[in-house]
C-alpha cells in the first residue's frame, strides 16, 4: 500500500458512498467527500468534507479544494446516482434529465476536472459505481435509468481509452440489488440483498491493482439471472 493516496467520493454520506469512504480509511487513504446533506464531523484529520451535489454541479471547486487541502488526487469514485422508475415511452423530460445530470454528466464533469491530477499521479483511479442496469434492462419500469447507466458505463470505458497512456485506469462497477435506501425501496421483500460493504471491497480492489492489470467492468449481483 503506498502512502498518502487521495481520493474523491460522491454520495458518500450513506449506503455505498459511506462503505467506501469508510473502507478506504481503513486502507489508510485520505479522502475529500462530497456530502448534499450538511457537513459531517468525521473526527479523522484524513478526511475532508465538502458540499456538493451532483444535480448542481460545483466539481471544479471541489477538485480545487482537495487539491488545495490534500497537494495530490489518486482517485475519483462516482457513487451518487437516483433512480426514477418509469419506462422510456412514459418519462417526460424533467425526470430523464434529472437521472441523466446525476447518473452521468456530473461523475463525466468530475472526471475531467480531476483528470490532470489523475495523470500526475501515475496510477489514477476512475471508478464508476454504474449498475447491472447499465448491461441489461430488466424491465419496462428500468428502463429509462437503464438508459442512463448504460452511458455511465460507456462514461467509464471513455475514461479508461482516454487516460490509459497517462496511468490512469477506470472501471465500471455494476451491481445488482444493494441493501441501500433505494435498493430496499424497489425491493422490500428481498432479504439476501449484496451489501454496501461488498461493494466497496470491490472499489478497494480496483483502485489497488497495479498499471498492469486493468479491470474495465465488474458485475455483481445477489441472484440469478440468464446473463449476470
Amino acid at each position: 500500500m503506498k502512502e498518502g493516496r487521495v481520493a474523491l467520493v460522491t454520495g458518500a454520506g450513506r449506503g455505498i458512498g459511506r462503505a467506501v469512504a469508510e473502507r478506504l480509511l481503513a486502507d489508510g487513504w485520505a479522502v475529500s467527500l462530497g456530502l448534499r446533506r450538511g457537513l459531517e464531523d468525521w473526527s479523522d484529520h484524513n478526511v475532508q468534507t465538502v458540499a456538493y451535489d451532483a444535480a448542481k454541479g460545483g466539481e471544479e471547486s471541489w477538485v480545487g479544494a482537495a487539491l488545495d487541502r490534500f497537494g495530490r488526487i489518486d482517485a475519483v469514485i462516482a457513487n451518487a446516482g437516483v433512480m426514477i422508475p418509469k419506462s422510456v415511452v412514459e418519462i417526460d423530460d424533467e425526470d430523464l434529465d434529472a437521472m441523466w445530470t446525476v447518473n452521468v454528466r456530473a461523475p463525466q464533469r468530475l472526471a475531467r476536472a480531476a483528470f490532470a491530477a489523475l495523470a500526475k499521479s501515475g496510477s489514477g483511479r476512475i471508478v464508476i459505481v454504474a449498475s447491472l442496469s447499465g448491461k441489461r434492462v430488466a424491465s419496462p419500469q428500468s428502463s429509462a435509468y437503464a438508459l442512463t447507466k448504460h452511458a455511465a458505463v460507456a462514461l467509464a470505458h471513455g475514461l479508461r481509452q482516454s487516460g490509459f497512456d497517462k496511468g490512469i485506469r477506470a472501471t465500471a462497477i455494476c451491481p445488482g440489488f444493494v441493501s441501500t435506501d433505494m435498493g430496499r425501496s424497489l425491493m422490500p421483500d428481498m432479504a439476501d440483498m449484496t451489501t454496501p460493504g461488498e461493494i466497496a471491497d470491490l472499489v478497494a480492489m480496483a483502485i489497488n491493482l497495479p498499471n498492469r492489470a486493468s479491470v474495465a467492468e465488474i458485475a455483481v449481483n445477489c441472484r440469478a439471472e440468464q446473463s449476470f
